[in-house]
């Protein structure tokens, strides 16, 4: 265990971040991980069958990617639109900084709009002189590390087959290997969480421990609570489904603390019996979640995990390391490195036993 950001770093070669996803989306390769053995195995995403249990669910993020990304009309100034937070008021991020302080203003679809504010994680609270669809005419909002602009391929490929409940600026890239006829032959329920801006900032403190997370908006339906409560194991795709589970996990059990219940039969006068019971029932939830996952930490929902890989000193790279143990994942990676695996969000893909 290290709460030492140094301590959650890898040598990547950068000719293994994917630029583009496999022709077929089954296609990729599967580093498998088994926690108790210590053991891996190299294994192909089609085989993800033949690891599930009788009992298991698999539980899926069905956020859907907006077409956040926008130029300014003159070019001058990129936004990548986050949230709107009221009437014509959106916040963003935006690239060059210096261009849109406080009071500056600009056109986007001929909607002239003004900086009202920055926030202190630098993003801008803008307000348009009237409403429009800041996503018509938009682009996919592809991470930074494609070194590329979104073209028309990424519009299907930067979103899962299941994707529906738009909200999100960064796919869950764990599902992107899913075609619906893998998915229809496995178990399987959805639960939402509109991945941020959170996905985009590096951690910034020596102490992983001290990291905070963005809030992002998530729910899980009463169908979805329901399925999760009876399955004998749950296989989460993605860190952001992790989070989701781990989240509720926890907002149920301050609710279902052990609770001792005294009863005294009233014709008799004997001595109340205690009576103990414990509730771990995942209850339909919607709100926000903050939750950061690094080591130590104890996961009370989740068994097992399908995942990509992670950036380095990455807060998705603590989680892993949190759920595997860091030892063993940096060596999971020297050896994907080694066998050259895919990396990142068009990359390959680990599932952790």
């Amino acid at each position: 265990m290290s709460a030492r950001l140094s301590d959650y770093d890898y040598v990547l070669p950068r000719e293994l971040i994917a630029q583009r996803p496999l022709e077929q989306r089954e296609d990729s390769r599967m580093l498998v991980l088994h926690r108790a053995e210590q053991k891996i195995e190299h294994r192909q995403f089609r085989e993800l069958k033949m690891f599930l249990k009788p009992g298991d669910l698999l539980v899926l993020n069905d956020t859907r990617v907006l077409a956040a990304r926008r130029f300014s009309d003159d070019g001058g100034v990129e936004f990548l639109f986050l949230e709107r937070i009221g009437p014509r008021r959106w916040r963003c991020m935006v690239a060059p900084g210096r261009k849109m302080r406080i009071g500056a203003t600009t056109t986007l679809n001929n909607a002239c709009f003004r900086v009202d504010e920055i926030t202190a994680a630098g993003e801008r609270i803008v307000t348009f002189d009237r409403d429009i669809d800041v996503y018509a005419g938009g682009s996919m909002p592809l991470p930074p590390y494609l070194n590329r602009p979104s073209d028309e391929s990424d519009f299907a490929r930067y979103q899962t087959v299941f994707a529906r409940k738009p909200g999100a600026v960064a796919a869950p890239t764990a599902g992107l290997h899913f075609t619906s006829e893998i998915l229809s032959q496995i178990p399987h329920t959805f639960v939402t969480l509109h991945v941020g801006q959170g996905t985009f900032l590096p951690v910034r403190t020596d102490n992983v421990a001290e990291h905070r997370m963005h809030a992002e908006h998530f729910s899980i339906s009463a169908e979805t609570a329901d399925k999760i409560n009876n399955a004998q194991r749950i296989v989460a795709v993605g860190t952001t489904t992790v989070r989701v589970l781990e989240t509720a996990a926890r907002k149920t059990r301050l609710r279902g603390k052990i609770v001792r219940q005294a009863r005294r039969s009233p014709s008799r006068g004997e001595a109340p019996a205690l009576q103990e019971f414990q509730s771990d029932r995942i209850e339909p939830l919607s709100g926000e979640t903050d939750l950061f996952i690094c080591p130590p930490f104890t996961f009370r929902s989740v068994g097992a995990l399908l995942t990509n890989f992670h950036l380095p000193r990455s807060t998705l790279l603590t989680l892993v390391s949190a759920f595997a143990g860091r030892e063993f994942i940096l060596r999971s990676y020297e050896e994907a490195v080694r066998e050259r695996y895919r990396f990142f969000s068009y990359g390959d893909c680990m599932l952790i036993l």
